[in-house]
């Protein structure tokens, strides 16, 4: 069962010794459990140990997990994240230290248990990074450089204005740029160009301790870097040409190896607008070949897939892409099928071509074999399909329905077990039980777009699919759901189905071992050399577990 809140013993010295500290909402350095030197460091007025600021930080989006920091750190700049990670490092008892961009973690991953939470937001309103800026070189054609802090939302909205984009996106745009890296970043892109991972040329790390490899340095990089891997303490620039050790580390790394604080990002002209079209089957076998055929060409930008239940309607918070009357229709077909394939495809076009791409994408999905007349089209700009995700947000923020327990499982499960998981899962345990309160995605993507030398792990097959189960619920009943997802994972270990957790979750370490798989030695030995005293991200549980 996850952790809940409880009142640490210096919150409760705080209410009964100290009603002057109740008033201005400071804690004293003799009643934190951080070390007192802490609050004579030039950071000490940037840390909040206020109950606002430690509320926030003592939860996330999922909204099962509950625990308490000793305190935030609000920076006004990079270096104050710099210090804060040499000050517990250097102390004789360190303490954990977590970046939280937008805290849409599911089970605690941003959060430091008597430790620090650094609120990278504040790196925002402080002015105390260099933003996005959009630049072009001949050798990486148009990227953008980002700071960890800023949100994909920000990234859109400032490289339109020079017409051009990220080519990977996740579904949901107000993550951010560290948190999104530091997982992968998967979505409907993903097949044609990889994980967001897959997409960065360069990263400015904050590591835990690291030493540069002087006579390597020389090797790899220019006099012009020199800065970057002198002088700054634990500031590290790094890409595949140099510090790649740690480049590799940090992409997937979970935020294990360093506090991201600057990534350069591919971009790519972007469209004006997108056709979006969404088809129907009632066989899952038919529904994968279909899927796997559009994913083998490059003339799609986006192919997702979804079911659709009784209890997870063809219109959700995700988007809401069917008219009252195609409702209806599909009604119809639930009650003779029970459930429904959706499978969901995009493709991009200027202005220019609008004359064109009807017929390309009638030729593009001929030889499809979806049910007849099952075929739903929708012409929307670019930054609506991208931004879909946000106005159902905004509708349930207005319900009181947003901040509410999440029980999300993320799997990725390989294409030769895909049809074993449709019936031991979706059969047999969501449509049967029929306990699901939200969307479900199932979709294809290719392993070719990943680098296996970065930390993320996929399964051991060239075609695996992402499957989503993006459940929200009520506060006294999230455990029902939460049975059902260790349900599934049992199912899934019993059947020999091989998949890997996506923004995974384990509670021993032999569970961590037996998913980063031939991978764990290689992670085990980076954590070793970049986070020796293993300060960053404890709320991963990965190094802290039993």
């Amino acid at each position: 069962m996850a952790k809940t809140c409880s009142i640490p013993a210096y919150f409760i010295v705080f209410f009964i010794i100290s009603p002057l500290i109740s008033i201005v909402g400071k804690l004293s350095p003799w009643t934190n459990p951080l070390p007192p030197e802490i609050f004579s460091l030039d950071i000490a007025n940037k840390l909040r140990v206020d109950l606002d600021a430690i509320k926030t930080a003592s939860t996330d989006f999922g909204n099962l997990v509950h625990v308490t920091p000793a305190a935030v750190l609000r920076p006004s700049s990079i270096n104050d994240i710099v210090d804060l990670i040499k000050f517990s490092h250097s102390h004789s008892v360190p303490f954990g230290v977590a970046a939280r961009g937008h805290g849409h973690s599911s089970r605690g991953q941003a959060m430091a248990d008597n430790g620090v939470v650094v609120d990278m937001s504040s790196l925002n309103n402080n002015g105390g990074c260099d933003g996005i800026r959009v630049s072009w070189s001949p050798a990486l054609g148009f990227y953008a450089d980002v700071g960890g802090e800023k949100l994909w939302i920000d990234v859109l909205s400032d490289t339109l204005e020079h017409g051009l984009a990220p080519v990977s996106w996740t579904d949901y745009l107000y993550l951010s740029v560290g948190g999104t890296l530091s997982n992968a970043g998967i979505s409907g892109q993903s097949f044609r160009y990889g994980p967001q991972i897959s997409n960065v040329h360069e990263m400015d790390i904050i590591t835990g301790e690291y030493n540069v490899d002087i006579h390597r340095f020389w090797l790899v990089t220019s006099l012009s870097h020199l800065g970057d891997l002198l002088g700054t303490g634990e500031l590290v620039t790094c890409s595949k040409q140099w510090n790649s050790e740690l480049f590799f580390a940090v992409l997937g790394g979970l935020g294990q190896f360093g506090i991201i604080t600057r990534a350069r990002i591919v971009l790519d002209k972007a469209p004006n607008r997108v056709k979006w079209v969404r088809l129907l089957y009632s066989d899952f076998s038919t529904f994968t070949r279909d899927q796997e055929k559009l994913i083998s060409t490059t003339a799609l930008e986006y192919l997702e897939g979804s079911l659709i239940m009784q209890q997870s309607p063809p219109n959700n918070w995700r988007s809401s892409f069917f008219s009252l009357s195609d409702q209806s229709r599909i009604a119809s077909l639930l009650s003779q099928h029970g459930i429904i394939y959706c499978l969901e495809v995009v493709k991009y076009y200027e202005h220019l071509s609008i004359d064109t791409v009807d017929e390309e994408l009638q030729v593009l999905l001929q030889g499809l074999n979806f049910l007849p007349g099952l075929m739903f089209k929708k012409d929307v700009p670019f930054v609506d399909f991208l931004n879909r995700v946000r106005s159902g947000e905004l509708k349930l923020q207005s319900k009181g329905l947003w901040d509410v327990p999440h029980p999300w499982l993320n799997l990725l499960v390989p294409k030769s077990h895909i049809m074993d998981f449709n019936e031991a899962v979706f059969v047999n345990i969501i449509h049967r039980q029929n306990k699901t309160t939200g969307p479900i995605l199932v979709y294809p993507t290719t392993g070719k777009k990943w680098d296996d030398r970065m930390s993320a792990v996929i399964p051991d097959e060239d075609t695996f699919y992402c499957v989503g189960f993006l459940r929200s619920t009520g506060f006294n009943d999230w455990e029902v759901l939460d049975d059902q997802n260790k349900e599934i994972l049992q199912v899934c270990e019993k059947s020999g189905i091989k998949m890997k957790q996506y923004l995974p979750h384990y509670k021993t370490k032999e569970g961590w071992m037996n998913h980063f798989g031939s991978k764990w030695n290689t992670f085990q030995d980076r954590k070793s050399q970049f986070d020796p005293k293993m300060i960053l991200s404890p709320g991963q549980g990965i190094f802290n577990s039993v």
